[in-house]
Formats: structure tokens, sequence, C-alpha cells
């Protein structure tokens, strides 16, 4: 395999840092076996280029004066059969930051260089081992919060996406072809596929467009699911904060409004991730400090997936109070799961909750949390139900597929009178551009750079 800047040897830690029993270094280039037969010792003095590939060797790396570093497994695979598409040796090391540490220095010094972010990925793209949709897979299997996450990123690896891509391709091909048809036929033979073109357009337009508003729903499987706790003062939000994590994360008092700021939690539940926010309790108030916190509380109540809406069921909603509850219901109601706290003491009427579906709460009773959790849990599967889409677009994807129907958009409209086939074919050209920056075919070097700056190094 031929050397040259573009494929010289990187090397990083693939594992988390931290002290534990092993981690994985990759060493991966054109000139990865001639570094490592240098940093290495084999039994019966082997080296690594030796070997066959895709084979596991144990020894020892070594540094220039021959003193032991560390004992190692060596994974030796010969180009082009590996994830980079280049010869790359994998080390199998004591997990242990100083000897990592001594195992690159003793690398660098041989001759590799330090990886930078996504750059073992950005080379499996450069090397057509991956176009850049299933790099970004594998990004998001990584970073995946919930079950569902994971598996439609496995799915996108494996290219269910790029397939779904392609179909469009092939369509905006035939167009393509029948536009240049039309356009060379027209004045000899009155020949034009104009109908079948703008029928092809339509199609693709529908697609895009169902799959664009399946959009935020994804980013609930992607990120996880946001649930804030909203409510007037001193209704129960920070003592049922606590209970849903089971831990003491906010101060809890008898004194209203203890709470002005967000305060978020995060944790694993029936599969999914949930970020939990406690807000500041609304009310009408001077306090300059509380006034902030209020406004925080409204803008978490925005950006929500599930809002717990939280009443004091023991105490009689004041005419500000009644007001505020009003408009969230009337904004939120989608989204509301309704909880009546302190049922365990004398409860009021209220008139707002009539015909509504509410979970009574007592932090004191740890069945009416799971009540409340079960109501969560259904909510959540509502949301992930109603995503027929098998894909999790991210912000680039969703971006380039509003450029490609904007421009497909204006093929149509060129129907509107007499079109110009010349014309069309052009923006046609255009639009199949613009798709294949998806799968990064013509994406430009600082689109890589902007896609591959979300990674970590050891990817």
């Amino acid at each position: 395999m031929l050397y040259s800047p573009t494929n010289e040897a990187i090397i990083a830690q693939c594992t988390p840092q931290g002290s534990g029993a092993i981690a994985l270094l990759r060493l991966s280039g054109a000139n990865a076996l001639t570094i490592a037969d240098k940093i290495s010792k084999l039994p019966d003095n082997k080296t690594i280029s030796s070997q066959s590939t895709h084979t596991i060797h144990y020894g020892w790396i070594v540094d220039v004066n021959g003193i032991t570093i560390d004992q190692v497994l060596f994974l030796m695979m010969h180009a082009p059969h590996t994830f980079t598409g280049d010869n790359t040796v994998e080390i199998t090391c004591h997990n242990n930051p100083f000897i990592i540490q001594n195992i690159i220095h003793v690398a660098l010094a041989a001759g590799a260089r330090m990886a930078q972010q996504g750059e073992f990925s950005r080379r499996a793209v450069n090397n057509n081992k991956i176009d850049i949709i299933q790099a970004e897979a594998i990004n998001d299997l990584i970073h995946a919060n919930t079950q569902l996450a994971l598996k439609q990123s496995l799915s996108q690896l494996k290219g269910s996406f790029t397939q779904w891509i392609t179909s469009l391709e092939k369509q905006l091909i035939k167009a393509l072809a029948l536009s240049d048809a039309s356009f060379e036929f027209l004045d000899e033979e009155n020949m034009e596929f104009g109908i079948q073109i703008k029928d092809i357009i339509d199609s693709i337009l529908t697609t895009i467009s169902n799959l664009k508003s399946t959009f935020n729903q994804q980013q609930q499987i992607r990120n996880g699911i946001r649930i804030t706790i909203i409510g007037s003062v001193n209704a129960g939000k920070s003592s049922l904060f606590n209970a849903l994590l089971n831990q003491e994360r906010a101060i809890v008092t008898n004194i209203a409004g203890t709470t002005r700021d967000v305060i978020e939690a995060g944790l694993y539940k029936n599969n999914n991730y949930w970020t939990l926010i406690d807000t500041a309790g609304l009310r009408t108030t001077h306090d300059i400090i509380e006034q902030m916190g209020i406004t925080r509380s409204h803008e978490e109540a925005q950006k929500a997936d599930i809002m717990l809406l939280v009443f004091d069921g023991s105490q009689q909603l004041t005419i500000a109070e009644t007001a505020i509850y009003q408009n969230l219901i009337a904004m939120y109601n989608d989204k509301l799961i309704i909880i009546i706290n302190k049922s365990d003491l004398p409860q009021q009427h209220n008139p707002l909750i009539l015909g509504k579906t509410v979970c009574l709460s007592s932090c004191q009773d740890k069945k009416s949390i799971n009540a409340i959790e079960n109501a969560i849990q259904e909510k959540i599967h509502s949301l992930f139900s109603a995503i027929g889409s098998p894909f999790l677009l991210n912000q680039r994807h969703y971006n380039n597929l509003l450029s490609l129907e904007q421009k497909l958009t204006i093929i149509v409209t060129m129907f509107t009178k007499q079109p110009s086939y010349e014309l069309i074919s052009y923006h046609l050209n255009d639009a199949l551009t613009t798709l294949s920056e998806l799968t990064g075919k013509t994406i430009s070097e600082a689109g890589l750079d902007a896609v591959f700056r979300e990674f970590c190094v050891g990817k």
C-alpha cells in the first residue's frame, strides 16, 4: 500500500478514558505495520508485518531502548479489508492512563500522529468503505439515548437511509432523462413527457414532506424525552421531581418560591433517557430574580416533550393561578399529564380539571409515583408510535432535504406554462447534486469538517 500524507498512520484511544481492565488503541494508515514493528516485540522475534491478516498476537509494547511498556494483544489487519480501508493494528492493553500515554508516545516517535476527531470514520468514507450517512449513524449509535434510537442507528449503519436516497436518485435520473428527451425531440416529433416528469417530482415532494414532518419526534428518539414539571408555587413540584429521581436533588421547603431557577437531572428508564426539569413556581411577583426563573419556566414548557402540570389539590386556586393554569392547558394540552399533588390531604374543588384524566400524587406514596411513571411511559409510547419513518434525521439531513424540496418546487412551478425542458434539465441536475450531498458524493471539505467535528477522537 502506497504511503501519502492523506493516509499516514494515525493513532488514538478508542475506549473511554479512565482506569479499568483493558483499553483499545487503533493505529491505522499505509505505514501502520512498519510503525507497529518498531514498537512491538513478539515471541520468537517475529514481526507484526509478517503475520497473516486478521490474526491476533500476544506480545509487548517496547520503547526505543527495548524496555517493556505493557503486555498487550495485537489485532493485525491488512488493507483494504479494514474499517478505514488502510492497514490497521488494534492494540489491547491494560487500561491505565500512564500506560496508554506511553504507548501513544512511542507510536508518535515511530512516525504516527494523533488522530483528529472522527478521522478514522472520515478515512472510511474517503476510501468508500461507508458513506457519510453510515458514518453519522456510527456516531448516533455511540450516543443513542433510547432503544429505538439504537435500533434505527443500526439500520442506518446497514444502509437503510442510503437506500432511500438511492431510490429518490433513480426517480430524479428518470425525470432528467425524460426532460432531455423532450428537449431533443420536441420540435422534430412533437414528443414531450411533461406530465410524467411532474408526476415524478410531485411523488418525490410528497415523500420528502412525509419524512420532514417527523423531524421533531425523531429528535425525541435521538436525544431522549424532555419532561418538564410546572405549576404554581408550593404545588409540590420539587418533591415530585425528587420522588421521580428517587433522590434528593431539589431543595424542598414550605416557603413559596424556593425554586428560582431550572434544575435538570437525567435518568434511564424503560429503555429511554428521561431529562426531568424542575421549574420555578408560576405566580405574579415583583422579585426580579424570581421573575427571571418564571420566564425560564415558560421557556421550558415550550421546549418540553411532556409536561407534568402540577396542582396542589389541597388548596383553592387564586384568580391569578387559575388564569395561568388555563393558559397552560390551552397551549400545551397535547403534551400534558395533569398531576393532583398532596392527594393525602383534604381536597378542594377544581373546575379546571373536570372531565380530564388526572394522576393523584402523594410523594410519600410510592404507588402514586409508579402511576405517574406509567402515565409518562404511555405518553412516550404514543409519541414514538406516531413516527412512521425508519430513519433518524439529523440537522444536516433536514437542511439538505429542505433545500432539495425548495429546488423541486421551483421545477413544479415551471409547468404552469409551456416549460423550457433545457431549463428543467438544468434544475434537475442541480437537484441531483443537492441529493448526492446527503451521502457525501458531492459534499465539500468544509461540509465534511463540520460533520466529523461532532465525533470523538477514537472514531
